[in-house]
């Protein structure tokens, strides 16, 4: 089986289960012509973050990387109408743009979207005091995908699911060292996952479809104030 064929069937299941919609098209679309990289997720990722958000009973929703705002209509529209999403993006123009179009989608719950490098924020908000989020969305730069992972525990519940995108990286994760950042800085974060003293469960599900070969992490928090020991790598 070739990826044409995965994507074939990714694009099957998105018709079969909803169909085109006109509002996540559009902000699509939105994106491009601002000129942001064609990086966002899948609609049936879209759709499994937003199915996962709804059986978690989800009311506080962390992102680590907005872009255009595509993943996080999907989540927002998974949310409880009192809940709250914080979503967090570096580049201004695509919180910009990640703002028009959300505004466009009216999604019914808060979406605030904070302008900054992630960590900084993240300290930020755990500086704050801020209530603990339900679930945390982690899809940003790859290298410091560790940093926001013991971020994110902390700024958790005991139950509180983490998930992290891009995390298989065509199967590169498994071929040993690399020279690049981006493998380097999810293989990092894969071992975190899996010693992390703060999460109670972990998983690796591979995916195939429109957007190639790669995966998603799920953690399942129990400690949020249990600190891993950084590695020397």
């Amino acid at each position: 089986m070739d990826e044409q064929r995965f994507a074939d069937v990714d694009n099957h299941f998105d018709e079969v289960l909803g169909g085109p919609d006109p509002i996540l098209t559009a902000a699509l679309a939105r994106s491009e012509e601002a000129g942001l990289p064609p990086i966002a997720i899948s609609a049936n990722i879209g759709r499994f973050l937003h199915v996962l958000a709804l059986a978690r009973g989800a009311r506080r929703v962390l992102e680590i990387g907005t872009l255009g705002g595509y993943s996080t209509i999907w989540l927002a529209r998974a949310l409880q109408s009192s809940g709250l999403l914080v979503t967090l993006e570096y580049e201004p123009l695509h919180a910009d743009i990640a703002r028009q179009n959300l505004d466009a989608a009216g999604v019914h719950v808060p979406v605030e979207i904070r302008v900054g490098a992630a960590l900084e924020t993240l300290q930020a908000l755990e500086d704050a005091g801020v209530d603990p989020f339900d679930l945390v969305f982690i899809d940003a730069d790859k290298e410091p995908y560790t940093e926001y992972l013991d971020a994110a525990v902390r700024l958790s519940a005991p139950g509180t699911l983490i998930i992290a995108d891009n995390v298989v990286r065509r199967g590169t994760i498994a071929d040993g060292p690399s020279d690049d950042p981006q493998v380097t800085g999810i293989q990092r974060f894969n071992a975190a996952v899996a010693t992390h003293p703060g999460l109670r469960a972990s998983a690796v599900l591979q995916v195939v479809g429109v957007k190639g070969y790669d995966g998603l992490a799920f953690a399942v928090v129990d400690d949020p104030e249990a600190v891993r020991v950084p590695s020397d790598d």
